[in-house]
């Protein structure tokens, strides 16, 4: 009988180094796990400051969300013929005492040519901004002024205790 679960082929694979669990690696089992990252309260946020829009794509964890979808991305900008900016925003809540509040903001920059299908984004950026979110930061200073007001605006309609209870550098977001 044929092995569905490919448990003979992994036999001699040594671990993947890098687990991410949908559930809370720190309820003190102290198993397999403990210490693996959680993206359980990160959300990617598109901002579009050409349509005026900010919007939640899940699919961006996985580089799938709808703007990313049949576009070969390459590290060089000259790659993009007419390129349209838009931000990934990679938004990480936390709880305190008070209540939840954006913990972590940061923004990375993606511009597309859909009809060229062509696009640049620099992975390891993305890959550092995501993890420099789940840390606390908030890293937005690249973005344009339209973008931060967009959202800022976004944060705070989404929900505004949590926003009002973030900090200063997520709050000034909004002028």
């Amino acid at each position: 009988m044929k092995d569905i679960f490919g448990s003979d082929q992994n036999k001699n694979k040594k671990g993947m180094g890098f687990t991410i669990l949908s559930g809370d690696s720190t309820d003190g089992h102290g198993g397999y796990g403990v210490g693996a990252l959680s993206l359980d309260h990160m959300t990617p946020v598109i901002v579009d400051p050409v349509d005026g829009d900010a919007y939640v794509d899940m699919g961006a964890m996985h580089a799938r969300s709808d703007i990313e979808k049949r576009i070969k991305f390459t590290p060089d900008r000259a790659n993009t013929p007419n390129p349209r900016l838009y931000w990934l925003v990679w938004v990480t809540i936390n709880r305190n005492e008070e209540g939840p509040f954006y913990y972590g903001v940061t923004a990375c920059e993606m511009q597309i040519d859909a009809e060229a299908r062509r696009g640049y984004k620099s992975l390891p950026e993305h890959v550092n901004r995501m993890d420099k979110s789940l840390k606390g930061h908030v890293i937005i200073d690249d973005m344009d002024e339209k973008s931060k007001v967009l959202l800022g605006e976004f944060l705070k309609n989404h929900d505004e205790g949590t926003f009002n209870r973030s900090s200063e550098g997520v709050r000034k977001l909004l002028p």
